[in-house]
């Protein structure tokens, strides 16, 4: 059975993932974790977006780009050695038939052109992701702050593999491990300064959202949806 919403309305919150072909790692280095990072800020644009003839050739920083006005607000992510989770909306109803949905778009040009970085660097070839991105629909306050929250501990996996099934063992240390990991957008809401900021939208946080990142996270991830 699918897990893609056929439907991506705009003004409705997505939960979206994907994991590497066969569950193989995406990201090999710093420098793959970078451009993925990167490509959420520049390709969140109606521009058609070429890296190396926008960024590298002119000598810019991917953030210092212009890139317009963006096709969806992205609210959290995070990357995974071979997966990545991003909760977004998309307000735009004025695109008419120029996408087909603008965040299936995002998406699109997000996967390809990471997948046409990855491939040659590594000189390989096939598709680099396990077909069509996956999406679920976020209807509900609790399911919003229990996704939230997952999607900010998954880093946890790295240093517990086991906490899903069996709970955080040391919430300190997982606290602490979270707070310095830079590939996911938690310490943008720990009011952190760095320019991955620019990649999320708080502002289209739902009305009902307080969460606290340093409390209500951990206690979030318990109330199972």
């Amino acid at each position: 059975m699918s897990l893609r919403d056929k439907n991506l309305v705009p003004n409705e919150y997505y939960h979206i993932y994907n994991r590497g072909n066969g569950k193989n790692k995406i990201f090999l280095d710093e420098e793959d974790y970078s451009r993925f990072i990167k490509l959420l800020y520049l390709c969140n644009s109606e521009y058609k977006i070429n890296f190396r003839d926008l960024i590298v050739n002119n000598k810019i920083d991917a953030f210092d780009f212009e890139r317009g006005t963006s096709l969806v607000s992205v609210l959290a992510w995070v990357l995974m050695p071979n997966h990545f989770h991003i909760i977004l909306i998309s307000p735009r109803q004025d695109l008419g038939e120029i996408y087909d949905n603008p965040i299936a778009k995002f998406i699109q040009k997000v996967l390809t052109s990471y997948s046409m970085y990855f491939n040659k660097k590594y000189k390989r070839t096939g598709s680099l992701f396990e077909g069509k991105f996956k999406s679920k629909h976020i209807g509900e306050e609790n399911y919003f702050n229990y996704i939230f929250s997952y999607v900010h501990l998954n880093p946890i996996k790295l240093i517990q593999s086991d906490w899903k099934e069996n709970g955080i063992q040391d919430i300190k240390i997982s606290t602490e491990y979270l707070q310095k990991f830079k590939y996911s957008s938690f310490q943008d809401y720990l009011n952190i300064s760095r320019k991955e900021s620019k990649i999320i939208n708080k502002d289209l946080l739902p009305e009902y959202f307080h969460l606290n990142h340093t409390k209500e996270l951990f206690d979030w991830i318990k109330q199972s949806p």
